[in-house]
């Protein structure tokens, strides 16, 4: 009988997951106490929400707010549509960024920890999964962020829809067929390129379990009851934007296969030597051709340390198997009589967690902060109350750095200049504003800025400049006034507002 056809969870898990769930916990502690604002950006996330519920809940066309011209709403919307019952209920859209991705993180941490605990017959496996997953500094930068609004919860519909193909094709389950369905279509509802990650696991997933005729059948019911559970909203965005809208962001964003570059640069190299020590000792073909799937085929390294914390969870249990140390039993006050093995896994666990508290808490605390940056500060947010207060209802900005994103959705003010959203254009469009903003983001000057808005036509109402430090994509930069002072000088600027980290120039006519 597959587990998922009765409960997945007993008693005898609770003190192996909550070892994954603590190392999460102490993950999202350390964020939260490091980052008064959130990480990175949601600002799109957030105009999506509050235009669906301006809307009544119907879904929006266009976008406005990011480019003169708005951008189409071809985003798969179930994340959207949850922000915006929050908004509805007098949620804050910068506490929403905070502290909801946290959610997400923790539960994704539960189908990671049964998935290594079933494939190894292990629960200090699952557990020791559960605890890399929730440590790994790059899989944090993604999901505990503000991005973390959708891909946190990609993530952890992706891990439950992978978790139930491992029963679909494993314990020939049809409860596990009904589970998955609904995942995977919950993980096309949030996010394509972790949908993507779920069907190429569910090919290797019947290639190296369950090649038969039954097992394909399985198989492709999930893929079917993934497709009834998206159809409505596919059908509505071609109707409205057209197959073309679809195609054209297929181009940008690294795409699939974008991960070969990768190889023999990053640290994403580990899981493929675990892969090849369980292929070695356990002709263990999924996890090996998992590991070179995700590593190959994605640029986003978090797939491939996805897969690797299973992986390595998977690996050190079989290793400690072969230790004659480890075998035998030890008895503990007031437990009993308890394996070596678990007494060995469980002081490991706790070793991790300390030591990978410690690095996060360094790496988060860190000026330059490599893994959380913040795109948003409080001096912005005054700078974007004003503007909403202070500014016609049709002004338009550019904003150098970061903080551009938060403007729509703080401010409801229209940015001429940034990438989000604008992929759905196709990879022209977005690369030409990716490229402007980054070159205007780290300008020093006022001619620099005019030459790079004359080069795409713009012609702002404001300019927002950041004073001292902020941040470009994630990457650091600082300006010490020359900005400031040039534009002051121009005859065709005045300053309009200004606070300890911001001041905006207002065009003269």
């Amino acid at each position: 009988m597959s587990r998922l056809d009765r409960l997945p969870i007993t008693r005898d898990d609770v003190p192996w997951l909550g070892a994954a769930l603590a190392a999460g916990l102490l993950a999202v502690a350390i964020y939260l106490a490091t980052n008064p604002y959130p990480a990175y950006g949601a600002g799109l996330y957030l105009r999506i929400a509050d235009a669906i519920a301006a809307g009544g809940y119907a879904p929006p066309g266009q976008i406005s707010g990011y480019t003169a011209e708005g951008v189409p709403f071809a985003y798969p919307p179930l994340q959207f549509y949850l922000l915006a019952v929050l908004l509805d209920l007098g949620a804050g859209p910068v506490a929403l960024a905070r502290f909801l991705p946290s959610l997400g993180v923790l539960a994704a941490l539960v189908p990671v920890y049964l998935l290594a605990r079933d494939y190894a017959g292990s629960r200090p496996a699952g557990a020791a999964a559960g605890v890399a997953v929730a440590l790994n500094p790059q899989l944090l930068q993604w999901h505990v962020s503000a991005g973390g609004l959708v891909r946190a919860f990609a993530f952890c519909y992706a891990l439950t829809a992978i978790y139930a193909g491992y029963h679909v094709f494993d314990g020939e389950s049809w409860r596990a067929v009904a589970v998955g369905a609904l995942a995977f279509g919950a993980t096309v509802l949030t996010h394509p390129t972790y949908s993507l990650f779920v069907v190429v696991t569910y090919l290797l997933l019947w290639g190296t379990r369950d090649r038969s005729g039954a097992g394909l059948a399985r198989g492709a019911a999930v893929g079917v009851g993934g497709a009834v559970v998206v159809s409505p909203w596919l059908g509505w965005v071609t109707s409205t934007h057209g197959i073309d809208v679809l195609a054209g962001a297929a181009g940008t964003h690294g795409g699939i296969g974008g991960g070969a570059a990768t190889i023999g640069v990053s640290a994403t190299l580990l899981p493929l030597l675990g892969a090849a020590y369980l292929l070695y000792a356990r002709r263990n073909w999924f996890l090996a051709g998992w590991a070179a799937a995700a590593e190959l085929l994605f640029a986003q390294p978090r797939f491939a340390f996805t897969v690797g914390s299973v992986v390595a969870g998977v690996a050190a249990v079989d290793v400690a198997r072969r230790l004659p140390s480890l075998d035998g039993s030890v008895s503990l006050p007031g437990t009993g009589a308890v394996e070596r093995r678990e007494v060995a896994a469980a002081a490991c666990l706790l070793l991790a967690s300390v030591a990978g508290g410690g690095y996060l808490a360094h790496e988060m605390t860190l000026p330059s902060d490599p893994s959380t940056p913040e795109f948003l500060d409080e001096e912005d947010t005054e700078a974007m109350a004003w503007a909403a207060a202070e500014t016609p209802p049709d002004a338009t900005f550019v904003v150098l750095g970061d903080a551009a994103e938060w403007v729509p959705a703080l401010a409801d003010r229209t940015i001429l200049i940034g990438p989000w959203g604008v992929e759905w254009y196709g990879p022209d469009a977005y690369e030409t504003q990716l490229e402007t903003f980054e070159a205007l983001s780290q300008c020093d000057g006022v001619d620099c800025v005019e030459h790079e808005l004359a080069g795409v036509g713009a012609d702002p109402d404001y300019v927002y400049l950041p004073k001292g430090a902020y941040t470009v994509r994630g990457q650091p930069e600082v300006t010490f006034g020359s900005l400031d002072r040039s534009f002051a000088a121009s005859p065709d600027w005045e300053r309009a507002y200004e606070n300890d980290g911001v001041v905006v120039y207002r065009a003269v006519e």
